[in-house]
């Protein structure tokens, strides 16, 4: 049973999927801290900086935000693609010129944010973007004729000059993938035709991206999620009216108990204390440690009281098995976001290190972030990349 603990007290939410008394993702989101991961603005060039092929452009926050010439660009590949950047920065762009951008990464204390004029709209089974003719598939939908049912459906009915992601929940659906195409088409318009008003002189917010409670129910279908518990009757009340503008969520229960600390369902408070700790402890004996810096995270396995058997190559690639199992549950516990090494134990067989990999990529299809494995490196170190869910203040 998936269910969805809501636990609100002063400006703070904290919001826990459970899955049969288990932590399966943990968020807390601060009312005070501004998020801005995915917002829309209409921002106005300010510096060009040619020895970087980059510029600040002003989105009307306290800080300039960052553009770099690839994310002004056209794309050649949504996801692969290499655009032409055999030409200056300010040949495509002027000071004081007015820029539609959104924020791919939020500031913090030493920089402004990373902003792209690369447009991504999320929608329930699609994320629509516009400019660009590309139209790629979840890699989660492993039918070949579903993968072209849907292209084909997604093609047909996007506008020209569009293009767009093909989200799992899209899988088996047709209607529902034609009305979310035409109400995100909409939006992108109303967005479009404030942002070229000429009476707009200033930077300003033209579309906010979803808090984490709405992307959560828009990433997770009706039929997983059966039940959402919240102690804060206000938020009940946004939830019953999300509820009844979606059908396919007419049989969630939204129960609230109030002045109750929800989080001592299932333990849920002692499991996220756990999810913090920088060793974790595996069942055979091993453990793995994971350090966060700015540029990446690094996780280790090691042995630690696990001796196994006789067979060295057979204990290391047990413990090596049940870290991989533990650090893809990590990575979407913590929301763990970029680069990401793991160094694993030293296996000499390279059957062995295949059948890691095959675990790992397998692990991650239960996440619901985007994950790009990209294998051991010549050190021997696996490499990956994961989005995170939901923007951090660090």
């Amino acid at each position: 049973m998936l269910e969805i603990i809501i636990q609100s007290q002063k400006n703070q939410k904290q919001i826990a999927l459970v899955e049969n008394g288990k932590l399966l993702e943990y968020y807390e989101e601060d009312e005070e801290y501004k998020k801005r991961e995915g917002n829309i603005y209409i921002g106005i060039v300010k510096n060009i900086i040619n020895g970087m092929q980059s510029a600040f452009v002003d989105i009307g926050t306290e800080k300039n935000s960052f553009i770099h010439l690839k994310d002004i660009l056209p794309k050649i590949d949504e996801t692969k693609g290499i655009p032409n950047e055999n030409v200056e920065i300010s040949q495509i762009i002027k000071p004081s010129q007015k820029l539609l951008v959104q924020v791919r990464k939020d500031s913090n204390d030493k920089k402004g944010a990373r902003v792209s004029s690369h447009i991504n709209l999320p929608g329930k089974y699609i994320a629509f973007l516009p400019n660009t003719d590309i139209v790629t598939i979840s890699q989660k939908i492993e039918d070949t004729k579903e993968q072209e049912r849907l292209k084909k459906l997604v093609r047909e009915n996007l506008s020209e000059g569009n293009g767009a992601i093909i989200r799992t929940s899209a899988q088996g659906k047709e209607k529902e993938v034609i009305e979310d195409i035409k109400r995100i088409e909409k939006k992108w318009n109303d967005i479009i035709q404030t942002s070229i008003d000429p009476e707009l002189k200033q930077p300003q917010l033209l579309y906010k991206s979803e808090n984490i409670i709405e992307k959560m129910l828009m990433d997770l279908t009706g039929n997983t999620i059966q039940k959402i518990m919240v102690n804060d009757r206000t938020i009940k009340e946004e939830l019953e009216t999300f509820k009844k503008e979606n059908q396919e969520y007419a049989n969630l229960e939204i129960e609230v108990k109030e002045k109750e600390n929800l989080l001592e369902i299932y333990e849920v408070e002692k499991q996220i204390e756990k999810s913090r700790n920088r060793k974790i402890w595996l069942k055979c004996g091993g453990f793995i440690t994971i350090d966060r810096t700015e540029a990446l995270t690094a996780i280790d396995v090691n042995t630690g009281k696990y001796t196994g058997t006789q067979n060295v190559e057979q204990t290391i690639y047990r413990v090596n098995q049940e870290a991989t199992i533990e650090i893809a549950k990590q990575l979407r516990l913590r929301d763990i976001g970029g680069i990401i090494i793991i160094d694993y134990i030293d296996m000499k067989e390279e059957k062995n290190r295949e059948k890691i990999q095959e675990i790992l990529e397998k692990e991650l299809k239960k996440d619901r972030s985007k994950t790009q494995v990209e294998g051991f490196t010549k050190l021997d170190l696996m490499e990956l990349t994961r989005k995170h869910i939901c923007s951090h203040k660090d």
